[in-house]
């Protein structure tokens, strides 16, 4: 079987996978425009392969969660333009989620915890400099620099499983493979953009490529 290109063999001889993920409850009976089921886990993994539905689910969650909080109190938005509007004219897009990353041997998966957000991912570039990031909360995921391999524990909480052992020199590799996720992403928002919200494909994209920074070279 192929591996993907975001798939690597990690210290167990299985394989590691990390995609970029967005929490996908606010889609909840939203009806601007399509969307689809929510994943299960309720985590959607973003890259340039989500049906136009799928698509709908992830401009959905964004749209929503970036509405300012005295803009939650007033009329709902009647269209698509004005809900999208709202994420292009916020101050700094900000997307639940994260990196999420699994070892198809072990079974072990550390997904992202609450409050790190999509829009922080670039902060697992630290690791390779000895750092040891806050990945969220509720769980609470925690690093270990052990040698030249970083231990992950999917909740420092419960230490009663295995950790994800990911080798540093693997780390710029699944980085650089999320990015291209990311990239393709951003190519399939805009075309559901030109889609469903035309005045505003051109802004959006650039919106979301600024503030989730995905676009501008990777360190190393």
């Amino acid at each position: 079987m192929a591996m993907r290109p975001w798939q690597l063999t990690g210290d167990t001889g299985g394989v590691l996978i990390m995609d970029a993920v967005l929490e996908s409850c606010r889609a909840r009976n939203f009806a601007l425009w399509p969307v689809a089921a929510p994943p299960a886990g309720r985590l959607l993994s973003l890259s340039g392969e989500l049906s136009p539905h799928e698509l709908g689910t992830a401009m959905a969650v964004l749209t929503s969660y970036n509405t300012d909080h005295r803009e939650r109190r007033a009329i709902d938005p009647e269209n698509s333009v004005d809900q999208v509007r709202r994420l292009v004219t916020t101050e700094c897009v900000v997307a639940p989620g994260g990196l999420r990353i699994r070892d198809t041997i072990t079974g072990v998966t550390a997904p992202p915890g609450c409050c790190f957000g999509l829009e922080n991912w670039r902060d697992w570039l630290g690791l390779l400099d000895g750092a040891e990031p806050w990945l969220g909360h509720d769980p609470t995921p925690r690093v270990e620099h052990v040698g030249a391999t970083i231990q992950l524990w999917p909740d420092e909480n419960d230490r009663e499983g295995l950790p994800i052992s990911l080798p540093l020199s693997q780390l710029p590799e699944l980085l650089e493979s999320v990015q291209d996720q990311l990239i393709g992403f951003l190519a399939s928002v805009e075309e559901w953009a030109t889609q469903y919200v035309p005045p505003l494909a051109t802004a959006v994209v650039a919106k979301l490529d600024e503030d989730l920074a995905i676009g501008r070279p990777l360190r190393r």
